[in-house]
C-alpha cells in the first residue's frame, strides 16, 4: 500500500486554513485521510469588502500565517500542495501585491480563483460513503464573501453559480437585495422552487451547526427546522452568551448567524427539509485535484 501526504490552503474571507491529507492507495482505490487542520482566523473580508483592499495589520497577519504554512509544509514532508484564494482577495485592490510578497516570504505560489472555478473544486462529486443516494440535490458552500451553489443530479454537476452573500458581508450589511432574488431566480430557472430538493451543506458554520443538533453521533444532517429554532435561539442571547453556552470560538459566534440564514433562506425556496452535511469543502477539493495531477504526471 502506497502513502501520500498533501496539503491544501484555502485563504478565505473568514479564515485561513491549511489541511493535511493521506492518501492511501489500496487495490480498492485511493483512501483520503485528513491528518490535520491548522485555521487562523484573520477575516480579510472585513478590510476587502469595506475598504476595498487589504489594509497594512490584515496583510502583515497573512504573510505571516503563509510563512508558518509552509515551515509547516517542509516539515510535513508533503508530496505537492496548492493554494487558493477566494472571494475577499478577489476583490482588493492590493491583491497582487500581496501575492508577491507571500512568494517572496513564504515561497508559496498563491492563486485567485473566481467563483466557478471555487464552486467546481468543492468535492461533490466525491461524497462520504455515509451519505444516501439523492437523484437530486443542491450543494451550497457558505463562506465569508461568498455562498456557491450546485445543482446536482446522481451527484452529477448540472449548473452552478456564485453569489456574493456571505457570512462577513452580511455582518457588514454590505449585500444587495438583487442577489437574495439571483438565487430565487436560480432555483427557478431549474424548476427547483419548493420542489423539496434536499440541501448538502458545506463550510464551519454548518460543520459547527451539525454538532449542536445532530440527535445522534453519527448523524449526517440536520432539520430545516431545528435550524430555525436554533438560529432563533443564537439571536435572543449576546455574543459572549453564544460563545460559552453553545461552546463557540469568538470568530464563529458573530458569522454562524448568517450562515443560518443563507441555509434557511435556500432552503425555504427550495422546500427542503433537511440539510445534510457530508464534511467536504474546497480543501477536500484541492486535494484530491493534487492527487489526480500526480497520477497522471507518474504514468
Amino acid at each position: 500500500m502506497k502513502l501520500f501526504k498533501f496539503a491544501s490552503i484555502d485563504v478565505g474571507s473568514n479564515a485561513v486554513r491549511l489541511l493535511f491529507t493521506n492518501v492511501f492507495e489500496t487495490p480498492e482505490g485511493p483512501i483520503f485521510r485528513k491528518l490535520s487542520l491548522i485555521r487562523v482566523p484573520i477575516r480579510l473580508g472585513e478590510d476587502a469588502f469595506i475598504l476595498g483592499k487589504i489594509g497594512d495589520e490584515k496583510s502583515d497577519q497573512l504573510i505571516k500565517t503563509m510563512r508558518s504554512f509552509r515551515h509547516l509544509m517542509n516539515v510535513h514532508q508533503a508530496l505537492d500542495y496548492r493554494a487558493y484564494a477566494t472571494s475577499a482577495m478577489r476583490e482588493a485592490s492590493n491583491s497582487h501585491f500581496l501575492i508577491e510578497e507571500i512568494k517572496r516570504y513564504a515561497d508559496i505560489d498563491l492563486e485567485i480563483i473566481d467563483g466557478e472555478k471555487e464552486a467546481e473544486t468543492i468535492a461533490f462529486e466525491n461524497l462520504p460513503l455515509f451519505m444516501p443516494h439523492m437523484a437530486r440535490a443542491v450543494f451550497i458552500d457558505v463562506g465569508g464573501g461568498s455562498t456557491e451553489l450546485t445543482y446536482l443530479k446522481n451527484n452529477k454537476k448540472i449548473d452552478s453559480i456564485s453569489l456574493k452573500i456571505g457570512t462577513v458581508r452580511l455582518l457588514h450589511n454590505t449585500v444587495l437585495h438583487s442577489l437574495w432574488d439571483d438565487m430565487k431566480q436560480w432555483f427557478d430557472k431549474h424548476n427547483l422552487l419548493y420542489s423539496k430538493t434536499p440541501i448538502i451543506g458545506t463550510g464551519g458554520n454548518i460543520n459547527k451547526i451539525l454538532k449542536v443538533l445532530r440527535k445522534q453521533q453519527n448523524d449526517y444532517f440536520i432539520h430545516t427546522a431545528d435550524l430555525s429554532n436554533f438560529k432563533n435561539e443564537l439571536e435572543s442571547v449576546g455574543y459572549e452568551e453564544r460563545i460559552s453556552r453553545f461552546v463557540l470560538n469568538p470568530d464563529r459566534a458573530d458569522v454562524i448567524v448568517p450562515a443560518s440564514r443563507i441555509f434557511l433562506q435556500a432552503a425555504d425556496w427550495l422546500g427542503a427539509e433537511q440539510i445534510y452535511i457530508p464534511k467536504v469543502g474546497l480543501s477536500d477539493g484541492i486535494t484530491r485535484a493534487l492527487y489526480l495531477k500526480y497520477k497522471a504526471s507518474s504514468n
